[in-house]
């Protein structure tokens, strides 16, 4: 800034002359690039910050827009300095856009298939809109959460004969969350947590299957030590038992943009979405989405797994979309 400034400090006898207005253009790009790049500098130093840090994090693919309008300012003002820097901050966002983890495919034979599907049903709102999307695409293993308890009983009430098993942590408000499944089910540590995280182990054909359903504390202003810890636990809960698939689903509430969840990746879990071409696809906020928005609602599944046909679905009377998926277990390497 300190280059644009004193070039604005030349002579009328036409050295260093600027259009009228070209120092507040300068200042405006400086003030967006610097902000971006506080954002972009925290996902270099894979670190979620403090707020504001981790709210923005989560639309970091939505930075290009502030980044461009800058980089337009540059050129216009003829701030060549800043034009350098828009350049460069667009690559680096451009870098850290590309999809995380990996998403190798299984090497043994397979031996079951199944469908999952994940929703969050906004204190319950949006339970009749999950129960006609349940009867439409035939999941296997539903992972419901914020399901009060009018929620709870109505899940009861109208899919009990096609699922069976259930476990569930009741609760009103966003701390209710279930579990339903096709297959037998027995009991699992789940993660203690503000919201309700059951675990199960389900029998897929003959085939163990842990399941863990996620839904953490979103990083709200003065809560996002708590929404690291609880993000930490899910990883902790990943990490045990290695040698039982895991399907780990729900609403996360952060991104691949998240150091907390990528921590949880590095596991050697992958996201369903990653694996079938539907990566950054958004499933918040509802309103907005899918042209604007951030994808905090996964399927993760161990490396015994390959995905297919994942989908993002629209229910009416929540602010999160849903996701299905296709998976096929492959026996151990």
């Amino acid at each position: 800034m300190g280059t644009a400034a004193a070039e604005w400090t030349a002579t009328d006898e036409g050295r260093g002359h600027r259009p009228a207005g070209g120092r507040s253009g300068a200042w405006c790009a400086g003030l967006l690039l610097a902000g971006v790049s506080v954002v972009a500098g925290f996902r270099a130093a894979d670190s979620d910050g403090i707020t504001p840090v981790p709210q923005l994090l989560a639309f970091l693919p939505w930075m290009l827009a502030p980044t461009a309008v800058a980089l337009l300012l540059t050129l216009l003002t003829r701030w060549w300095p800043g034009t350098l820097w828009g350049v460069a901050l667009l690559g680096v966002l451009a870098w850290y856009i590309e999809p995380y983890g990996t998403s190798d495919e299984p090497v043994g034979r397979p031996v079951a298939d199944f469908r999952v599907l994940t929703s969050n049903v906004e204190f319950g709102q949006g339970t009749p809109a999950l129960v006609a999307a349940v009867r439409r695409e035939e999941p296997d293993i539903v992972f419901v959460e914020e399901c009060d308890h009018a929620c709870d009983a109505r899940l009861k009430r109208d899919l009990a004969r096609d699922y069976p098993h259930r476990r569930a942590v009741e609760g009103g408000g966003s701390e209710g969350s279930v579990i339903l499944s096709r297959f037998p089910l027995r009991p699992a540590d789940g993660v203690r947590a503000t919201m309700g995280m059951p675990g199960a182990v389900a029998d897929v054909g003959g085939h163990a299957v842990r399941l863990q359903l996620a839904h953490p504390m979103p990083p709200l202003p003065g809560q996002v030590d708590l929404w690291k810890r609880e993000l930490g636990d899910l990883r902790e809960a990943a990490r045990t038992d290695p040698g039982t698939p895991l399907v780990l689903a729900g609403d996360f509430n952060a991104s691949q943009d998240h150091a907390a969840f990528r921590r949880i990746l590095d596991t050697g879990l992958r996201d369903a979405s990653r694996l079938d071409g539907a990566d950054r696809t958004a499933t918040w906020p509802a309103l907005t989405a899918p042209a604007f928005g951030a994808q905090i609602d996964h399927v993760l599944v161990s490396e015994e797994f390959a995905a297919d046909r994942t989908r993002i679905l629209d229910l009416s009377g929540t602010d999160h979309r849903a996701v299905v998926t296709d998976l096929t277990l492959h026996e151990g390497s």
